[in-house]
């Protein structure tokens, strides 16, 4: 393994024990350095989704078995967004147009990392029509980006109080995991083969997700990793927005 890669293995390893520790997969994390690396869009989303499908896996088991998951509040989210993030993953957008709204993703889930969700810890479920179609909304979009659409799912449901902060990360991080894994089948599809590089990275993916979601769900208050996790999306989706 040179140097570069060591180093990308590394920032992988680090990326899903933060993420993991809130509930996500890390796929925006991913996505930020390995478009930092100069990898082209081709690796870099189905890489992404299969990172975030090992990861998404270890964070749905630690935040279910801590009794934080909730059935009927994930599967309207889920209806429509998985057959949605299908089509977004076998979906190859152009290069120009995929920098820009991966790095828009980015520069959001930069903000999403700074603002703190609402101190009131109450929970009301949307209606269902409600749900579904915001779940549809987030899995094209999940597809297209190589997320699992977490990012954006998380902080819905605490801005708008739909959920509490832990049963919210649970249910993302099962969004995450059916999302992750209808967007690598499509993309899979559309090119017939993964990246090796997606490979060797998914060891260190495992590693870092496995102590970070046991940490996270028990133990970890999030608040100082949010802050730095800002730094770093926000510098790669400004990065992506502005290259020509």
């Amino acid at each position: 393994m040179n140097a570069e890669l060591a180093l990308l293995a590394l920032a992988v390893l680090v990326i899903a024990f933060l993420y993991a520790s809130v509930g996500h997969a890390g796929a925006s994390g991913y996505i930020a350095v390995m478009s930092l690396a100069g990898l082209a869009p081709e690796v870099i989303k189905p890489t992404a989704l299969l990172l975030n499908i090992l990861v998404a896996t270890l964070a749905t088991l630690q935040f279910s078995r801590a009794g934080h998951f909730s059935w009927s509040l994930f599967w309207p989210f889920a209806l429509l967004s998985v057959p949605l993030a299908f089509v977004g993953g076998y979906l190859a957008l152009p290069t120009r147009i995929f920098q820009i709204l991966v790095g828009v993703v980015l520069l959001f889930s930069a903000a999403r990392f700074v603002l703190r969700p609402p101190a009131d810890e109450t929970g009301t479920p949307p209606s269902r029509p409600v749900a579904i179609a915001l779940g549809g909304a987030l899995g094209l979009l999940a597809g297209l980006t190589g997320t699992g659409g977490g990012i954006f799912l998380t902080p819905l449901m605490l801005f708008l109080r739909f959920a509490r902060t832990k049963t919210a990360s649970a249910v993302s991080a099962l969004f995450i995991l059916v999302n992750s894994l209808a967007g690598l089948a499509g993309n899979f599809s559309s090119t017939q083969s993964l990246p090796p590089l997606s490979l060797v990275l998914a060891g260190a993916a495992l590693a870092g997700g496995a102590v970070g979601s046991q940490l996270g769900s028990r133990h970890l208050s999030p608040v100082w990793i949010k802050r730095m996790l800002a730094v770093v999306l926000a510098i790669a989706g400004t990065k992506l927005v502005l290259s020509r």
